[in-house]
């Protein structure tokens, strides 16, 4: 079983754990954005995770970041909070979590081949806004692409 991500979905599972806190991060080098393939669902998504208890949310980027990248990236600018209700998680475990992002943007100058993957990740990649548009986001991320990007996309 894969994870399987749900926004706006009358279908999704309901929550069976507390509300799940955590960061997203637009990572943009030369005019592309930094997307990873998840390994656990084999689809692209932004870079982010959860937030420790004894951490800030700035804390929690400079982290997530660090632990799926490699990269040491501090001071990113705030974009949005998402906490739509209906932004749903549900893990091959059986955990089901309703997420909040706070989502943040960061111009890096890196050549890709500094990136590092972690074991929760199969590959990352820097896409530029048209290549995006042809990418199988998963649908918790997909709606803070199409806000960052100001249109929207159809994969």
């Amino acid at each position: 079983m894969q994870a399987k991500f749900y926004y706006q979905d009358k279908n999704a599972p309901k929550p069976n754990k507390p509300n799940h806190i955590g960061v997203t991060a637009i990572l943009i080098n030369d005019g592309k954005i930094l997307f990873e393939k998840r390994s656990d669902c084999a689809r692209w998504s932004l870079i982010g995770g959860g937030l420790n208890i004894n951490e800030t949310l700035q804390e929690c980027f400079a982290r997530e970041v660090f632990e799926e990248t490699g990269l040491e990236v501090q001071a990113p600018e705030n974009f949005a909070i998402y906490d739509d209700p209906s932004r749903i998680v549900e893990y091959p475990d059986g955990n089901v979590l309703r997420i909040i992002t706070a989502v943040f943007v960061k111009d890096i100058d890196i050549d890709e081949k500094a990136l590092r993957l972690s074991r929760e990740s199969i590959e990352l990649r820097f896409f530029s806004f048209d290549e995006i548009k042809t990418l199988h986001i998963i649908h918790t991320h997909r709606h803070i692409v199409e806000d960052f990007l100001g249109e929207k996309i159809h994969t």
